[in-house]
């Protein structure tokens, strides 16, 4: 991938994550963005509360991938890494 185009991406996929960080700082937790890969799979931390809450995979899908694929519909997956 042109490293312009991936900058580009990148920077998307962290302004659609300031979008749903209020929501989780509300609830004690966080999450950072750790890689766009050039196959187009985000990588993201979930960090304090979410990292261990039961419900972070729900949170991963529903809010955090369904917020990125609106400003970034071409990304492959969201996955959370430790």
């Amino acid at each position: 991938m042109d490293i312009n185009k991936k900058n580009e991406m990148t920077q998307k996929v962290n302004l659609a994550i300031e979008t749903v960080r209020p929501y989780l700082v509300a609830d004690g937790g966080d999450v950072e963005l750790v890689e766009l890969t050039d196959d187009l799979t985000v990588k993201v931390r979930l960090k304090g509360a979410c990292s261990g809450c039961p419900f972070s995979m729900m949170t991963l899908k529903a809010g955090i991938e369904k917020a990125i694929r609106k400003d970034v519909p071409e990304i492959k997956e969201l996955i959370a890494i430790d």
